[in-house]
């Protein structure tokens, strides 16, 4: 069978976060196009334990 598209979806977890020892986690679920982007993704997200912006790396 014929593959749709090269989008994938990908999961970002907060970086602070995991660090503080504070309880819960912040996580985002988004889309990249693996192509073009084969690098794990690194983006500025918002935080609402922690309240600020903080940076969301790529999980498995």
């Amino acid at each position: 069978m014929a593959k749709k598209g090269n989008r994938v979806q990908v999961v970002l977890e907060c970086t602070e976060h995991k660090n503080s020892g504070v309880a819960g986690t912040s996580r985002y679920i988004t889309t990249k196009n693996r192509k073009n982007t084969t690098e794990r993704l690194e983006l500025k997200k918002y935080n609402p334990i922690l309240k600020k912006v903080t940076v969301h790396k790529e999980i498995k």
